[in-house]
């Protein structure tokens, strides 16, 4: 099932296009990283040093080119328990929480490291198409969510003029986007849009919500700073403090490694390659350690700065680089310039990244999907706008999974026969696993049953410890009314796992060295081309 993003420009990219991408993408780091730093609980240059250092070093050592990280909402909101909190641990006005958020992230950093060691990545494949489009359209409602907030002031809505001019630069904003690529794609439409509406405002004086006033709203003075320092988080090194960061970095690692990989695997469709999902669980790893190393609030991939530079023509590594390097820039040289961007503008870009990111055809495809699927599609996009992507994400994974099970333990059946010398067959049809044992177990009249039974797996499969518990009780049962049972027609992977399981195979080399057996559990075998 593809996603139809027709926006997007399938190319290799260049130099030119992954520069000015990444300036684009840049610019709309500010406001997100400071955002999500007002939610965290901590300084927006917190949270500007993470979103520049989960920037460059993903971008150097990640397994997906052109995908962007940075500080996310989906991560802060985890941070503000672990803050608070670690401030009560604290005396008064030692912050202590802000230590204890860098020591978490130390500890995230080596998980995700592991996990990236260790080959963990693969298992995003096992996500299914309907929980990827789930994934798509509510993290598109998040995003248009999330920019609903810079029409408030102060925590009220916007009224009046200052509401009719927020909405008409937004509007001119998106009406640039939308029309500049059908004249050129010389430059990124993003990044024209936030350069005209920047200068209609600044020189033409219009009164508007700016980067600058945005974090004096939230209790910031700017975004001016000096480079990251080096600073080891000071906290009691006992196993109480241990206890206490741990089970916030496994849901920190857990979260940003699914939002990760499944944004690697959205940018995949969209730019019709294949990242490394094991790297980029590395990269992740040693961004956020550095994080927590360099006074960074961490963070994970972001899957609409992604977009927005996968649709600006980044598709290399230099993308991500500049975007990193030209944030940096913005805090320690340009913040004045910055400062005076209209949120309008950027809150434009957005929208258009949610009308991109939002997968349309799901509305198609309703009538054509399993009923099954359009469920999970709905719960994963209502789960992820209620909790967060890793909740539904897992819901979805494990609702698909429970349909599957179910639509392959019901197709399981058994045909019966009586051939001329009266043994009774039984021909199996479908996979034997532990969702099937019940039915299959159902399938066999033992009482009525001849002497002899042989039960044909040639149009089956023995899948798991349940399936082989199956053909234990089955042959207990025909024991006890003294007949005996052979199973034929296994194939070898089959006959390994039973006899891992139980001593009970015997091969009959005369009919079929290759792959007939015979399997009689209580050694009750008759004939001359029985061998034990």
């Amino acid at each position: 099932m593809k996603y139809k993003f027709n926006f997007i420009d399938k190319n290799q990219g260049s130099i030119k296009d992954d520069v000015l991408s990444g300036l684009t993408v840049a610019l709309a780091l500010v406001p997100e990283a400071v955002a999500f730093a007002f939610v965290a609980g901590v300084s927006p240059i917190i949270g500007l040093y993470g979103a520049f250092m989960m920037g460059l070093v993903t971008a150097v050592l990640g397994g997906r080119p052109g995908m962007i990280s940075g500080a996310t909402g989906a991560t802060a909101v985890v941070m503000v328990s672990l803050i608070a909190k670690g401030n009560e641990m604290g005396a008064p006005g030692d912050n202590m929480g802000l230590q204890y958020l860098f020591a978490t992230l130390l500890l995230v950093g080596v998980l995700q490291m592991t996990a990236g060691f260790l080959r963990l990545g693969k298992f995003i494949r096992m996500v299914p198409a309907s929980v990827m489009m789930g994934f798509v359209n509510g993290l598109a409602i998040v995003i248009f969510l999330s920019q609903l907030n810079m029409f408030k002031i102060g925590g009220e809505w916007m009224a009046g003029s200052q509401m009719w001019t927020m909405l008409g630069l937004v509007a001119l904003t998106m009406l640039i986007m939308y029309l500049l690529p059908k004249v050129s794609k010389a430059i990124p439409a993003a990044l024209v849009g936030i350069l005209v509406v920047s200068a209609i405002v600044i020189f033409g004086g219009i009164d508007t919500q700016t980067v600058k006033s945005f974090i004096q709203a939230g209790g910031g003075t700017g975004i001016k700073a000096g480079l990251p320092t080096f600073n080891i988080p000071v906290i009691p090194m006992t196993f109480d403090t241990l206890k206490f960061i741990f089970p916030y970095a496994v849901i920190l690692a857990s979260v940003g490694l699914i939002e990760s990989l499944m944004t690697l695997n959205l940018v995949d469709e969209l730019t019709e390659t294949r990242g490394s999902g094991n790297r980029e669980c590395a990269a992740q790893g040693a961004a956020n350690f550095v994080n927590g190393l360099f006074g960074g609030m961490g963070g994970c991939a972001m899957i609409g700065q992604s977009i927005i530079n996968i649709k600006s023509g980044g598709r290399n590594r230099l993308s991500g680089i500049v975007a990193a390097v030209c944030l940096l820039a913005f805090i320690l040289f340009a913040s004045t310039y910055i400062e005076m961007i209209p949120i309008a503008a950027l809150v434009g870009v957005m929208f258009m990244v949610v009308i991109g990111t939002f997968a349309w055809n799901t509305f198609r495809l309703m009538d054509k999907i399993p009923l099954a699927d359009l469920i999970v599609i709905i719960l994963v996009t209502v789960l992820t706008v209620i909790f967060d992507l890793a909740i539904a994400v897992f819901a979805g994974v494990v609702v698909s999974a429970l349909v599957f099970a179910w639509e392959n333990a019901v197709r399981i059946r058994a045909n019966e026969s009586v051939d001329e010398h009266g043994i009774k067959h039984y021909k199996v049809v479908g996979p034997l696993f532990f969702a099937s044992t019940t039915a299959f177990n159902q399938k066999f009249n033992v009482q009525d049953d001849p002497e002899e039974v042989i039960i044909d797996f040639k149009e089956s499969r023995i899948m798991d410890q349940s399936a082989i518990e199956a053909i234990n009780k089955v042959a207990e049962r025909y024991q006890k009314e003294g007949k005996n049972i052979h199973l034929r027609h296994l194939s070898r992977d089959c006959t390994r796992l039973i006899r891992k399981a139980e001593k009970i195979c015997d091969v009959n080399i005369v009919e079929d060295p290759n792959y007939f057996v015979a399997i009689d559990h209580y050694k009750k075998l008759t004939g001359p081309n029985a061998v034990s």
